[in-house]
């Protein structure tokens, strides 16, 4: 029981912040016709998501920590991913505004798998919080205490999709989605230049 707790406070602890992953992940649920259609975005950020928690758990966190090439080439690709989508979410508009211009499955699944495993922070908060964490646990308890993180991480996924169209609802005029999109965008670029900082 104490292993499941602890996973659960651990993984909401880890994605509750806003960051680049939730902020496209919300704005999907807003942005297209439908519900369903967001779908993509929210299952594919889902499974990057197990993925990375459980090479986190099964020791992926010793190798990434260690080897300070890879966490500088995490960093240089996550900025320069992190101003592309930032140039990409400040260009777009609300689907009630632009009619079919929404992120078509196969550039939802691109984008969710690009902020999710080009995310430099993403990767480290997993590999180095979740992965240092399940190290308290071995054998049943070690899986109960992945199986919460994966859990947790798939409904606020979904979650986060239900918030955004809930919104699109609110706002029928596509004026508070413009707003939003214009800050997640500063958001975003406000992301890469504090990892640029950060290297500097």
């Amino acid at each position: 029981m104490e292993a499941i707790l602890h996973g659960i406070l651990l993984a909401f602890g880890l994605i509750l912040p806003l960051g680049v992953q939730n902020v496209f992940i919300f704005s999907q649920g807003a942005s297209q016709p439908s519900l369903l259609k967001a779908f993509p975005a929210a299952i594919t950020a889902a499974l990057c998501d197990t993925l990375l928690i459980v090479l986190a758990v099964f020791g992926l966190s010793v190798i990434v920590l260690q080897l300070e090439g890879l966490r500088l080439g995490l960093m240089i690709v996550g900025i320069v991913f992190l101003l592309y989508m930032g140039y990409s979410i400040w260009k777009s508009k609300p689907a009630s505004l632009e009619t079919g211009k929404s992120l078509k499955p196969k550039k939802q699944i691109v984008f969710a798998m690009s902020v999710s495993l080009l995310n430099p922070h993403a990767i480290l908060d997993t590999i180095g919080v979740i992965g240092t964490s399940a190290l308290k646990y071995v054998g049943t308890e070690q899986l109960l205490f992945t199986a919460a993180c994966i859990i947790v991480s798939w409904c606020w996924f979904f979650g986060l999709t239900v918030a955004g169209a809930t919104i699109k609802k609110l706002d029928g005029t596509g004026k508070l989605m413009t707003i939003f999109n214009k800050c997640s965008a500063v958001f975003i670029w406000c992301t890469a230049g504090y990892l640029l900082i950060s290297l500097l």
